[in-house]
């Protein structure tokens, strides 16, 4: 099947359609990283809107590096799916580590793509929430609450590509989500829905939000 994406810029200027009532408003496009911002950067400017960054980390597996059970978010909270945590057996001192590694990987992010800079005020504005896909959601479900939290007076999700069933919760925790290309089954890989996938540094991820400053 082909893929609906070019790359992630592309998935950003088609999401920008779907959110074309938002050009010019006075909402605030936050991108998680990494695959997040080249997303939300052709996304806003599309839409001529402000981006900022929210870095927001998986808690994951000790056998993985891409799946996981709950999320450190950009304020230090954390989330954690208590069913897929005990279902697997984990100890406290496993948990443990792996909340400390994600947090590591945020405040790093944090300090590196802020670079010292205030972030863009977030109560009682609009935000739209941007990241390149959703899988299981435990990233997305983690900001959500990151913003509720800091005063958002209104959350947008908007990815380019999601498991139906994950967005069926997304759907019950943010004010609305669009998402250009919904997927169904028993096999779900964010990166299917790419024709070009490949992972992002630190240093791409840098240079797209100064353009966008």
């Amino acid at each position: 099947m082909k893929a609906p994406f070019r790359d992630r810029a592309h998935a950003g200027r088609e999401l920008a359609k779907l959110l074309a009532d938002f050009r010019g408003a006075a909402a605030l496009v936050l991108a998680i990283p990494a695959g997040g911002v080249p997303v939300a950067a052709a996304m806003a400017a599309e839409l001529g809107l402000p981006l900022d960054v929210a870095p927001v980390s998986k808690v994951l597996y000790p056998w993985t590096t891409e799946s996981g059970y709950g999320a450190v978010a950009f304020d230090g909270s954390v989330w954690l799916d208590e069913s897929r945590k005990s279902g697997h057996g984990l100890s406290p001192a496993q948990v443990e580590r792996a909340v400390n590694d994600a947090r590591a990987k945020v405040e790093r992010r944090l300090a590196r793509l802020r670079a010292g800079r205030a972030p863009l005020p977030i109560e009682g504005r609009t935000v739209i929430i941007v990241d390149d896909g959703i899988a299981a959601g435990s990233t997305m479900r983690t900001a959500i609450a990151t913003l509720r939290k800091a005063g958002a007076a209104s959350v947008v999700v908007a990815v380019p590509t999601a498991h139906k069933s994950a967005l069926d919760v997304i759907s019950k925790l943010a004010d609305s989500v669009y998402c250009a290309n919904v997927r169904t089954g028993a096999s779900f890989a964010v990166a299917d829905a790419y024709a070009e996938w490949r992972d992002l540094g630190d240093d791409e991820i840098e240079a797209l939000l100064q353009n966008r400053a």
